[in-house]
């Protein structure tokens, strides 16, 4: 997994910066040239879902993939217990119908979950470039 994710890190300016105005050699505030570095960083989220895919993102974390400003990791759950108990800074508890209490490995109940959850799914994937999805098969 490693080296997948070093790969990614290694890719091409053409494949992960947005095409930018020209703007000519020497001009621009400290502030515009602050925007310009933070627009030129690929933004990538790791997201695990469920409980499998939270140990896994977990597990990155504890190898240190998280501390580049860039790569950010996500806990998704239905399991209110289990999200407070993950390293992970970004938890997401999905579900109003699960009451924080899972989907007991029951894949339908994930989906409905996700579903219930869109809005909030939708918000921490915007701005993305590149999404990682760890998730085990339910049950």
């Amino acid at each position: 997994m490693r080296h997948l994710i070093e790969r990614v890190l290694e890719l091409s300016d053409e494949e992960i910066v947005p095409q930018l105005d020209p703007q000519p050699s020497g001009q621009g505030t400290d502030e515009e040239l602050r925007a310009l570095l933070e627009s030129l960083q690929p933004r990538i989220r790791v997201y695990g879902v469920g409980g499998a895919g939270c140990n896994a993102v977990g597990r990155l974390d504890a190898e240190g993939l998280f501390e580049n400003s860039f790569v950010t990791g996500y806990a998704i759950n239905t399991d209110a217990q289990a999200l407070l108990t993950s390293p992970l800074e970004h938890k997401v508890l999905i579900g109003r119908t699960a009451r924080g209490r899972g989907a007991g490995g029951d894949p339908t109940k994930g989906e409905a979950a996700a579903l219930e959850s869109e809005m909030a799914l939708r918000g921490i994937t915007t701005d993305t470039q590149l999404a990682i999805i760890a998730a085990g098969m339910g049950g």
